[in-house]
């Protein structure tokens, strides 16, 4: 339990678990145990009877309590005290309950949100390390688990305050019953000790297993397509059942553990009460007491092992804690910072200067000390092959990352002494691998621009040159693309994606190998439409084919995280560089295609 605790007191402050509310638990729990208790004791009363008031200590002060009421009605008020006894104390546990389920309602939700506006703040360095079924894990699981976890603890704080008001009923009845009863209870507790220990253990493998079921899940249900073009249905069925018997095993080792520390408590306690009420004394004051004794004992004990099953639970939940504390802490993560400048001039344009990024998953930098300028209002292609570090410019550029070594400057401030949000503002990207949301046509193209009309969406999608095949749909603006878009081509994507960058109206396009997929027909109207939007724009042209960065105003040339030239396309095809080698193999290599396609 104390590491459970040591791993919460972090987070206490985002779960909103306040002083005074925890006093005001603390206290509903107190006064719902005393009049537990209380109504308890009163049984002393309506069993011993007015003669066993002559006796001395606790039990004798209860019997005397109506003393002074005839006999007739002696019974009836103390039943009836009992009684309302009993209403109070339900009462104040509704109470506990109520103030307890206000304060958990919002755990969850609290403990999603602060997860996901981590991951959205943190470094996409820290991301690329990180597995997604990991991160959904335990957004979708492990949240629970730890509102769950402080569910435990809250019924432990009530199990304890109840536990200790009976103790104190149960010295004034009878130390010596007392005493024998404490170290009864400590067996049962260090035999349940012997199970959390190994629960513990077993809670941190269920964490293992569950992000491991939720890897495979989402590699499974991304991956259906080529999951049955290769015939692997069965294998991966195979590797799915295993996951899932993976969770299934797990749990049920800690339930089997966790579930063994009630029938040995109930064992032992019953055992204890039979031979505590056998040695019971004939004396009817002292037999009243010891009953009640008993009663409060076997309350007591019901309290006890729930503390202990609450304590097997809470280390079965540790792992799920430790999850959840270690994604949320700031301790070993990278952020970016965020400045305050806003330029209102960008010109002359955006300076890498001697920019280094190094991964720590490669051995060598994806960029090596470049320097180049990218001029406010002219069009840079970035040309070289794959790994040459031209897709690492474009999320330098998006501060996605910060340069290892070197700045990149914009206009006269550094970039990272911008204000991150408005910066972002002013770019557009579109990708190759364009992401489409389950959502409708119209709500895809406005994610460009939140709040955007319906008039702004047309606009957007007559510029990409989507409008017709839009209107085309069933439902026009208003359906409903699916999972990724599937119920699109590729080229339908890719220009429903540059719509959504259209409608931003963006300082900076960047389009990084955007009809690199393509087909001929779409590969033009896409192109067409990225002619026409990167007039008077900065633009950053990321591209393989050499036919798509030829009307570039400049042309830069990546090897192996280095610059191996710059230059005009038309002086960069004389110079008889890589640039020239590069352009002339591809021509070569489409003049081959074409005639071998027109031979067959």
């Amino acid at each position: 339990m104390r590491a459970v605790l040591r791993l919460l007191r972090p987070l206490w402050p985002l779960l909103g678990l306040h002083r005074r509310t925890l006093a005001a638990l603390v206290v509903l729990g107190l006064l719902a145990a005393l009049a537990e208790g209380i109504s308890i004791s009163l049984i002393v009363p309506l069993i011993a009877g007015q003669k066993a008031a002559a006796g001395t200590g606790f039990p004798a002060w209860l019997s005397g309590l109506f003393e002074t009421l005839p006999e007739a009605g002696r019974v009836p008020v103390a039943a009836g005290c009992i009684l309302a006894g009993v209403v109070l104390k339900n009462l104040l546990c509704y109470a506990y309950a109520l103030l307890f389920s206000w304060l958990n309602a919002g755990v969850g939700h609290r403990l999603r949100s602060a997860i996901l506006s981590q991951v959205l703040a943190v470094s996409q360095e820290y991301l690329d390390r990180q597995q997604s079924g990991r991160l959904i894990n335990i957004l979708g699981t492990e949240t629970w688990r730890v509102a769950t976890a402080l569910s435990i603890l809250a019924d432990m704080l009530i199990n304890f305050c109840m536990a200790a008001i009976f103790s104190l009923i149960l010295l004034a009845l009878s130390w010596k019953l007392a005493l024998i009863s404490a170290v009864f209870f400590l067996l049962v507790t260090l035999i349940t000790r012997l199970v959390t220990a190994q629960v513990q253990h077993l809670g941190r493998e269920a964490v293992a297993a569950n992000t491991s079921f939720a890897h495979r899940m989402m590699e499974t249900f991304q991956g259906l397509r080529v999951i049955r073009l290769f015939g692997h249905e069965k294998w991966e069925q195979g590797r799915f059942d295993d996951a899932s018997r993976d969770v299934r095993a797990t749990f049920f080792r800690v339930d089997r553990l966790s579930l063994l520390v009630h029938p040995i408590s109930e064992v032992l306690t019953a055992f204890f009460l039979v031979l505590v009420l056998v040695t019971a004394t004939d004396n009817r004051a002292e037999f009243a007491g010891t009953i009640a004794f008993l009663l409060l004992l076997y309350r007591l004990q019901t309290r006890v092992k729930n503390l202990d099953g609450q304590r097997v639970a809470l280390a079965g939940l540790t792992g799920s804690v430790e999850e959840v504390a270690t994604l949320l802490s700031r301790d070993g993560k990278p952020y970016l910072a965020d400045g305050n400048a806003r330029p209102a001039d960008l010109s002359p344009g955006i300076h890498f200067d001697r920019v280094t990024l190094a991964y720590e998953s490669r051995p060598i930098p994806a960029l090596d000390g470049v320097s180049f300028c990218i001029p406010v209002g002219k069009s840079t292609a970035l040309v070289g092959a794959s790994g040459a570090g031209k897709s690492t410019v474009a999320s330098l550029l998006c501060r996605l990352y910060d340069p290892t070594a070197g700045r990149i400057t914009v206009g006269a401030s550094d970039l990272r002494d911008l204000d991150l949000a408005w910066w972002r503002q002013r770019i557009a990207v579109v990708s190759q691998d364009v992401h489409i949301f389950d959502a409708t046509v119209e709500e895809n193209i406005a994610y460009g621009k939140p709040g955007a009309t319906l008039a702004e969406t047309t606009e957007a999608a007559r510029q990409a040159h989507a409008l017709e095949f839009i209107t085309a749909l069933p439902e026009g603006f208003g359906t409903r693309l699916g999972d990724r878009g599937l119920r699109l081509s590729g080229g339908q994507k890719q220009r429903i994606a540059l719509a959504r960058a259209l409608i931003r109206d963006p300082e900076i396009l960047i389009l990084d190998e955007a009809t690199n997929a393509l087909d001929l027909e779409s590969e033009r109207l896409v192109q067409d439409a990225l002619d026409a939007a990167a007039r008077s724009k900065t633009v950053l042209v990321i591209a393989h084919r050499i036919s798509t960065v030829e009307k570039a105003d400049q042309v830069i040339v990546l090897e192996d995280g280095r610059i191996a030239e710059i230059g005009s396309p038309s002086v960069l095809a004389a110079a008889g560089g890589p640039f020239s080698r590069l352009r002339a193999l591809q021509y070569q290599t489409r003049e081959e295609v074409s005639g071998s396609a027109f031979q067959n």
